[in-house]
């Protein structure tokens, strides 16, 4: 089994786009509302999946849990 990752994002730098949501919806929901996305309760993804969407977001704001 591979490394689960968890991951944050700042919503200070989130812009809104939902392309996190997009690409892993079982771990990300985005707020309308807010404009903000956010990381579901416990949610976590494999190293492979988590390093892709922490490059595919176009602001930032997602980071690996330390």
């Amino acid at each position: 089994m591979s490394e689960q990752i968890r991951l944050v994002v700042d919503a200070d730098v989130c812009v809104g786009i939902g392309q996190c949501e997009m690409l892993e919806p079982e771990v990300f929901e985005y707020d309308e509302d807010a404009g903000l996305a956010s990381v579901r309760d416990d949610a976590t993804l494999p190293r492979d999946r988590a390093d892709a969407v922490v490059k595919a977001c176009p602001s930032g704001a997602i980071k690996i849990a330390e």
